[in-house]
């Protein structure tokens, strides 16, 4: 009930009231709120931090900004029922909507620059000669039908697979290593109204979640950039739930030493002993597997064919029959 109480009385207050409504569409970082409302910083700060305290909101650090989203769990489910009882035509809650609107724009403008300039040397996908709807359809059919709850992306680039997955997912939260990937995706995801995922600056080998918070853990296209995979899987498969599910998308074994010098790859490929050896050691067993091959490129250089390896692993005691 103490719990119950703050948040009510953290939230009765106009000024909070519209932070919460503003976060709710999407995450923003302190300077975009202050734009919006028209508020100095110190005051607008003092407000999030009552907001957070009382569980309505989370607070994260990306570099210089700190970014704020609805909390996870109680907190965010509160917040909503708190909103839906605003008018939704409230002249000052529309005017906010119409100022996040703008902020969402500008931000969407400065990614697809950043995208211009730089988007071709992230677009691994393309570099490879595989489709991202084929890999993405692909991951897709290893999974079960339905509702697949709360999912982690770790790697999560430009946001495409949070996307493709948000009607399927009751939460998602993508992360990543690279501030400019983050900006693309928060863009992408804002785009798309996809208000229930959103992305954070962390580290694979470091996850800042909790014991057993997902469903659905998803490392695409990422291990073969990572010293040690062994140490990322564990650490996947420690916020895993116990009846949940892993996939990992990679390489096979190839030969293909300019891809992976272009593209600075750790590893030329994961084989089917490997990784298994590499789940059996998280703590996972494999329930299913797919490959796709990707086709040759043109070459006058006879080039050695790539495909691409799916791999559904859940923790080794929910196989057990």
């Amino acid at each position: 009930m103490d719990a119950l109480l703050a948040a009510l009385r953290a939230a009765a207050e106009p000024s909070r009231l519209r932070l919460l409504a503003l976060v709710a569409q999407a995450p923003f970082c302190v300077h975009e709120l202050t734009d919006i409302l028209g508020q100095s910083q110190p005051r607008l700060s003092r407000h999030l931090r009552l907001l957070v305290e009382a569980g309505l909101l989370s607070r994260s650090r990306e570099g210089a900004n700190v970014w704020f989203a609805l909390a996870e769990g109680p907190g965010a489910d509160l917040a909503r029922e708190i909103l839906a009882r605003l008018p939704p035509d409230a002249p000052l809650l529309q005017a906010d909507r119409r100022q996040a609107a703008r902020v969402l724009a500008e931000r969407a403008r400065n990614a697809s620059e950043c995208f211009r300039r730089q988007g071709a040397a992230w677009d691994e996908s393309s570099e490879l000669g595989l489709s991202s709807a084929v890999m993405e359809d692909t991951l897709l059919a290893l999974l079960p039908e339905g509702n697949l709850g709360r999912m982690l992306d770790i790697g999560t680039g430009t946001g495409r697979l949070l996307e493709r997955l948000a009607p399927r997912i009751s939460f998602g939260l993508g992360i990543d290593a690279s501030r400019e990937m983050l900006a693309l995706a928060r863009a992408r995801l804002a785009d798309a109204a996809c208000h229930h995922c959103r992305v954070q600056l962390a580290d694979m080998y470091r996850l800042p979640q909790a014991d057993a918070n997902f469903d659905l853990v998803v490392l695409q296209m990422v291990l073969h950039y990572a010293e040690e995979p062994a140490a990322v899987l564990r650490e996947a498969a420690r916020v895993l739930r116990p009846e949940g599910w892993l996939v990992v998308v990679d390489l096979a074994p190839h030969d293909r030493v300019d891809i992976a010098a272009k593209l600075a790859h750790r590893w030329q490929g994961f084989a089917e002993t490997r990784m298994t050896a590499l789940l059996r050691a998280a703590g996972l067993a494999i329930a299913a597997r797919r490959e796709i091959a990707a086709p040759l490129p043109s070459s006058p250089l006879p080039v050695s064919p790539l495909s691409v390896s799916f791999w559904a692993a859940r923790p080794a005691a929910a196989l057990v029959t």
